[in-house]
C-alpha cells in the first residue's frame, strides 16, 4: 500500500507539473488580448533591459523614416543595435512580435509622395519589407500622421485618401510573399488618429481588410487650438465641458466606418500634458487656458506618480464621467492630464466588454517602473 501510495503521489505531482507547464505555455501563446508597446529608438540607443517582454505581445519600434520614397533607417548605427537587443527579448518571450513602425508625428512628411503611384508604392512596400526580412522582424506598422493633412508639415494631397488604402494592399501582398519565403505570420498594423476627422481623411473600412490591428491614438486630445482645459486621453465624454474626442467615440466611429471590433486597439498614454489655466485659481474643466505645453511636459507617469500626485501643491482629482484623472496646482494654475492605474483599469474593462483586440501605449520609457503596464497585464492576461 505504501509503495502504491508513493507511486500515486509521484504520478499526481508529475501530472500537476505537466498541467501547470501546459497551461502556462498555452496562456503565453494565446493571450486573450494584445498588449502593444511602442519603444522610441529615434533618440538613439534604447535601454531594452527595462522592457518586460513577458507583459507584451507586440513591440513597435519607432521610427523608420521615409527617404527618396523608400523606408529608411535614419539612425542605422543605433537602430541595428536596438534591433539586435530587441530580438534577444524573444528568448524571454518566444511569442513576442516585433514590428518596425514607419512615420510618426515628425516623420510623416514624405508618405504622400511615397505612395502616390503604382511604381512608388511598389518601391516603398519593397523597401519596408526588405527591412523586416533583413532584421528578422515580424511585420510593419504604419503611423502616418495624417493622410491628406498637413500634420507636422507634411506634403499632402486629396489622393492620399485612396492611396492610403492602396499602400496597405501592396504591403500586405509583399508581406504574404515574405511569409511563404521565410515562414511565420507577418503582421501589418497601423496607428490611427483617435478622432472622427481621421475617418474623413481615409477609407478605414476598406483599408482595415489588409490590417491585423488598428491602434487608435486615443490621446493628445488636448490641443492648443482649442484653448480650453480638457482631458488628453479620456475614455468617455466629460459632462463638465463639450467633449470633442474620447476613446469611446473613436471606437464607435471606427466600427461604424467598417473596422471590425476585434481589430481595434485602444490607446493608453504613458505620459501627461500640462496646461496653464487662465481665468482663475479654481480649476474648472472647460475653462480657458493661458497656454498649452508641449507633449510630455507633464512628465512620464512614473514621474507623475512618484513626484507630483498630492505633492508640491498638485492635488489629485477624478472626472468619474470621463474616467480621466488629473492634477491641479492652484498656486501655479497648472493642470496635468494623464492616464493612471484607475483609468487604465477602466480602459481594459472597456476593451473586454466591447470585444476589442486589446490596448496599445506610447511610450515604454515614460513609465520605467511599469506602474501602468503592470495594471494592463493584470487586467488583460488570463
Amino acid at each position: 500500500m505504501r509503495i502504491l501510495s508513493r507511486l500515486s503521489g509521484t504520478l499526481s505531482l508529475v501530472l500537476a507539473l505537466f498541467i501547470s507547464i501546459s497551461v502556462s505555455a498555452q496562456s503565453s501563446e494565446n493571450k486573450k488580448h494584445v498588449i502593444i508597446g511602442y519603444v522610441g529608438g529615434y533618440r538613439g540607443l534604447y535601454d531594452t533591459a527595462m522592457v518586460d517582454a513577458k507583459k507584451l505581445t507586440h513591440i513597435n519600434y519607432a521610427f523608420v523614416v521615409i527617404k527618396n520614397n523608400r523606408a529608411y533607417l535614419e539612425h542605422e548605427k543605433t537602430d541595428t543595435v536596438n534591433f539586435r537587443n530587441l530580438l534577444k527579448l524573444k528568448k524571454i518571450n518566444p511569442n513576442l512580435k516585433l514590428l518596425i513602425s514607419i512615420g510618426g508625428w515628425g516623420g510623416s512628411r514624405n508618405f504622400s509622395d511615397a505612395v502616390l503611384t503604382d511604381t512608388s508604392r511598389e518601391a516603398f512596400a519593397a523597401s519596408a519589407v526588405a527591412i523586416v526580412k533583413k532584421y528578422h522582424f515580424d511585420g510593419v506598422d504604419i503611423d502616418w500622421e495624417y493622410p491628406n493633412d498637413i500634420g507636422a508639415g507634411n506634403i499632402y494631397r486629396p489622393e492620399d485618401k485612396h492611396n492610403f488604402t492602396l499602400m496597405f494592399q501592396k504591403l500586405r501582398l509583399d508581406l504574404d510573399t515574405l511569409e511563404k519565403e521565410a515562414g511565420g505570420k507577418k503582421l501589418l498594423t497601423t496607428a490611427a488618429g483617435g478622432f472622427t476627422r481621421f475617418l474623413k481623411l481615409t477609407e478605414m473600412g476598406e483599408a482595415s481588410k489588409y490590417l491585423d490591428y488598428v491602434s487608435l491614438m486615443t490621446y493628445d486630445f488636448a490641443q492648443d487650438s482649442l484653448h480650453i482645459v480638457l482631458h488628453h486621453t479620456n475614455l468617455y465624454a466629460s459632462k463638465s465641458y463639450k467633449t470633442l474626442c474620447s476613446a469611446d467615440m473613436a471606437v464607435h466611429d471606427f466600427m461604424a466606418a467598417g473596422v471590425p471590433a476585434d481589430k481595434l486597439v485602444v490607446g493608453v498614454a504613458f505620459y501627461g500634458h500640462t496646461l496653464a489655466a487662465a481665468d482663475s485659481q479654481i480649476m474648472v474643466l472647460g475653462a480657458k487656458t493661458a497656454s498649452i505645453r508641449v507633449r510630455g511636459v507633464g512628465g512620464g507617469y512614473t514621474f507623475i506618480r512618484d513626484s507630483l500626485i498630492n505633492k508640491k501643491g498638485y492635488k489629485y482629482y477624478r472626472d468619474k464621467d470621463a474616467y480621466a484623472p488629473y492634477l491641479y496646482n492652484a498656486d501655479l494654475r497648472q493642470f496635468i492630464t494623464f492616464d493612471d492605474e484607475w483609468s487604465v483599469k477602466n480602459k481594459c474593462k472597456y476593451v473586454k466588454k466591447n470585444g476589442l483586440a486589446g490596448v496599445m501605449f506610447w511610450e515604454y520609457s515614460s513609465d520605467r517602473k511599469e506602474y501602468l503596464l503592470k495594471e494592463i497585464d493584470k487586467d488583460l492576461t488570463f
